[in-house]
């Protein structure tokens, strides 16, 4: 019998990239596409927020896709099948609005592609036509493009050096499948801050609905702390329970750009705690 939040599979799937299958059994029961946990290595951990990219409601596990970027991530890269995070909480956020597209082009860019995959799968197995752009900077950065593969209609690939696919953005390649008189009824979007903002402008001119998913610095991931607030359209709304999935042409991107920076400094520490006990023990 696995142990709560033990990690089963760790896998690198690009440069300083990793999925690891984590035992949460019931998270794995209620989780639904769009929606994200927040996990602890230990005990005085630092709160990390991540997308699940995949589950099974059966064996009880979810997947997780991230960078070692940050003294946190990179703690968490060097964990081993076997051994067990402190907490791993959700499913946070709301769910995906899927069911009312019949037609739609899904839009991964970088690990963002992770992101968009539940998506892709519910569309395509509920029987939905569903194509797929993934971007990456080179053929070695691309992620789940064969589990995708299997669960489209078509895939575009994109890389910035012309490794694979097609040279160039994400952007590029849905001009042409616009132009070229492919319709459909929204458009998802996900990935880097900057790639989420280019694709809405481009869909703007269309008139084609868009939906990006956002993710904003966060603690707590209810609400209260208020540090994942963003400006969709004339409101404040805040990512981890009005989200992370908003209307892609009301995100003030800029915005949300630079309170992603606010802490880049301290990501780069080489230790990350909870400084909240400390506070409180003052």
């Amino acid at each position: 019998m696995y142990k709560q939040y033990e990690i089963l599979k760790k896998r690198e799937i690009a440069p300083n990239t990793y999925s690891m299958d984590i035992y949460a059994p019931l998270v794995a029961r209620r989780t639904m596409p769009g929606q994200f946990i927040i996990l602890r290595v230990d005990e005085r951990g630092e709160r990390i927020p991540l997308t699940s990219a995949d589950w099974d409601r059966e064996q009880g596990w979810v997947q997780i896709v991230f960078q070692a970027v940050g003294a946190s991530t990179k703690m968490l890269a060097g964990m081993e099948p076997g051994m067990c995070l402190k907490d791993f909480a959700g499913p946070l956020g709301k769910p995906s609005r899927l069911k009312e597209i019949n037609r739609a082009v899904c839009i991964g860019g970088g690990v963002g592609t992770a992101v968009v995959y539940p998506s892709v799968k519910w569309l395509f197995e509920t029987g939905r036509k569903v194509d797929v752009i993934i971007g990456a900077r080179s053929e070695d950065f691309l992620i789940f493009e064969e589990d995708i593969r299997k669960r489209c209609n078509h895939l575009y690939i994109t890389t910035d050096d012309g490794s694979k696919g097609r040279k160039g953005f994400v952007t590029d390649q849905l001009k042409e499948l616009l132009d070229a008189g492919n319709e459909y009824d929204e458009v998802i979007a996900i990935g880097p801050m900057p790639m989420m903002k280019f694709v809405a402008a481009l869909t703007k001119k269309y008139g084609l609905k868009t939906t990006v998913s956002l993710n904003p610095l966060m603690v707590d991931g209810t609400g209260m702390c208020g540090c994942c607030r963003v400006t969709v359209g004339d409101e404040i709304k805040y990512a981890c329970v009005d989200g992370p999935e908003f209307d892609g042409h009301l995100v003030d991107y800029d915005e949300a750009i630079n309170r992603q920076r606010v802490y880049m400094d301290e990501e780069c520490e080489k230790t990350h705690q909870c400084r909240l006990e400390g506070a409180l023990n003052d």
